[in-house]
């Protein structure tokens, strides 16, 4: 059954930018969706968020809960467990207060690079990764909001070349499936088994690498601002097409660019990132990150399209980006996600999108939910890239939300 809804905007708080049986086995087994049990139009009323139903099916009958029949999976008890709660359960939808780390440091995952990693929350509690954005655009302090510090272990890290990764913006071994890599390294280091994994903007198109490479070590999807790496989304961003709604902030984009060099913009500013010169460089780094900063948010945000003028992020930021999508995302194929779906299918997700998004139009949230009707898609009304736009932060923190009640509702 096909599970969408559309949400109405809530106000939150700021945050800065930032682009035996097993507990998979217990949230893999049912392949309905969980619903949110809303009329049509819901947005026009504020409704609390309700669970809905999961039906029970086969599955690993080694697990069981308390003084349920032995032969039952867990699964199954979930399912029953969820029936027979009446009362509708209200989410939260605020963003936590800020916190820090508990712990931090450097994991060495090749003979280039070092990552940094952190951990805030719980260090007893449910697992969940983050993956940022860009990619390039490294963690910030407000990414650990979206989670409850109370149930959540929260890890965050640096990707290859990013934020406090070193070397700093090097090209060099870096490619989507060096950092899937990673992500299996820092898993192991940190001695965890298998952990939710929160990813938006590039961060959505690793984590579904991620997943199909590993989904055992897969508990539950939270993905927001889909971007599936194909050339149709490219050519959109990077060719010509957002231009048509943000035609004064594309100009100095394309201005910088050689007449006889804007067949393709990508191309042309792959070069100038690489090359040896480096105002060349910087001066394109600059113009390329102020370009998609300008763009995330419905709302242009000053603050955002300021970052794009520090020459420290802007060169790992517009680097690794250029280097990344002048290579194709390193997929086999241009429709690689999507070809394998069926590897997740049956892990628990939800699909957070803004209607406006100009970065990562809602069509590939769209097609990724045409292939995966199994994944819940929530639409933001009035929203554009951003996680940090009011109604896309409220409902990543009531995704986590859901997730979080119903481990806790089977005592995990």
């Amino acid at each position: 059954m096909t599970q969408m809804t559309i949400t109405r905007r809530l106000s939150l708080p700021s945050a800065s930018y930032g682009r035996a049986g097993s507990l998979s086995s217990l949230l893999h087994q049912s392949h309905k969706p969980l619903s949110f049990l809303r009329p049509p139009l819901s947005f026009l009323a504020p409704r609390p968020v309700r669970f809905g139903s999961i039906l029970p099916v086969a599955g690993n009958h080694n697990s069981h809960l308390g003084t349920e029949n032995p032969h039952s999976s867990l699964s199954q008890q979930l399912g029953r467990l969820m029936e027979l709660s009446k009362e509708p359960q209200e989410l939260i939808r605020s963003l936590y207060s800020q916190i820090e780390p508990y712990s931090s440091g450097f994991l060495k995952v090749s003979d280039v690079h070092t990552l940094y990693w952190e951990q805030s929350g719980n260090p007893s509690g449910h697992p969940v990764v983050f993956l940022h954005g860009g990619p390039g655009g490294g963690t910030s302090a407000s990414n650990r909001q979206f989670f409850d510090p109370e149930f959540y272990r929260i890890i965050l890290f640096d990707q290859r070349g990013a934020g406090k990764s070193t070397p700093h913006a090097c090209l060099e071994e870096n490619t989507t499936w060096d950092l899937v890599n990673d992500i299996e390294l820092l898993r192991e280091h940190l001695q965890i088994s298998e952990w939710q994994v929160f990813g938006g903007s590039w961060g959505s198109t690793l984590a579904l690498a991620y997943s199909q490479k590993h989904p055992d070590k897969v508990t539950g999807l939270i993905l927001r601002g889909i971007f599936l790496l194909r050339k149709k989304e490219l050519d959109w961003f990077y060719e010509g097409g957002a231009a048509t709604i943000f035609p004064d902030a594309w100009e100095p984009f394309r201005d910088f660019i050689p007449e006889s060099e804007r067949g393709c913009f990508i191309d042309a500013y792959h070069k100038r990132l690489t090359s040896d010169d480096t105002h060349t460089k910087v001066m394109a780094a600059k113009i390329w990150s102020t370009w998609e900063l300008t763009t995330a948010h419905l709302i242009p945000n000053e603050e955002a399209i300021n970052k794009g003028t520090d020459d420290h992020f802007a060169l790992a930021f517009a680097r690794i980006e250029s280097h990344y999508f002048f290579n194709k995302g390193f997929f086999p194929s241009d429709s690689h996600l999507l070809d394998n779906i069926d590897k997740i299918r049956h892990i628990k997700t939800i699909i957070v999108q803004g209607r406006y998004d100009v970065c990562c139009p809602m069509v590939s949230a769209w097609d990724l939910h045409k292939a995966w009707p199994e994944a819940e898609l929530k639409i933001v009304p009035d929203a554009g890239h951003s996680a940090n736009e009011d109604g896309i932060a409220a409902e990543l923190v009531a995704a986590n939300e859901k997730f979080k009640n119903i481990l806790k509702g089977v005592g995990i």
